[in-house]
């Protein structure tokens, strides 16, 4: 971890980095469409964008948490209500499904409604289908973000869905492989701790930063 730590400056300087990784050309004359997995990955993504007419959008998600440890995500449920479970800590703690079923709608509708009223006017997410797409986030501690949203992507039937990713674990990494077309990464870390150790500067996304980050790259 010593080797890696604060190996990126911030998001602006992750995002011209991966501007060396991603496909450029391919990205522009396909117009992929650039979809960010959480709030910083929209700042990230607006980093990318700032040389191309890509548009951004950014798919909400929420996670669940163990019943009895706050701190311990077991699921998470995207905004269309696709929901991704690890099963192997479902069955360890002895998890119901009614419970992992009754917190995704609960977040659903008392934070995940709230994120599209706040920073959609209300707007669903638009349809990827046939559409080539590039997932972004700025880091990746379990992929829980990707695999909600991949998920959620494939079943509305994109023509081909890339992921793009400054830094993650080698492990998430061998997950997400099978289930995408290709991942545009920096660096794959074997004891990956938390992404913010990996950035001397990662600051907190407000939110009239993602309502002026989603206006200007509409």
């Amino acid at each position: 971890m010593k080797r890696y730590k604060n190996i990126l400056i911030d998001r602006e300087d992750a995002g011209k980095k991966l501007l060396d990784v991603v496909p450029l050309a391919k990205l522009k004359e396909e117009s992929w469409k650039i979809v960010a997995v959480s709030k910083g990955g929209l700042a990230l993504g607006a980093a990318i964008r700032k040389k191309l007419n890509n548009s951004l959008e950014i798919l909400f998600s929420a996670p669940i948490m163990a019943p009895n440890n706050s701190e311990c995500e077991v699921a998470r449920v995207s905004e269309t209500e696709e929901i991704v479970i690890n099963e192997a800590l479902v069955k360890a703690f002895e998890i119901q499904y009614d419970y992992i079923y009754g917190e995704a709608h609960r977040k659903h509708e008392e934070n995940i409604l709230g994120n599209i009223y706040k920073y959609r006017k209300g707007h669903p997410f638009p349809s990827m289908y046939n559409e080539v797409v590039l997932l972004i986030d700025e880091g990746s501690e379990t992929g829980s973000k990707f695999m909600t949203a991949l998920k959620t992507i494939l079943n509305q039937k994109p023509k081909a869905v890339y992921i793009a990713v400054p830094i993650l674990p080698s492990d998430v990494l061998e997950v997400l492989e099978p289930f995408v077309d290709d991942i545009y990464f920096l660096y794959n870390v074997d004891d990956y701790v938390e992404t913010d150790l990996y950035y001397e500067n990662l600051e907190m996304i407000d939110d009239s930063e993602i309502l002026k980050l989603l206006e200007e790259n509409k």
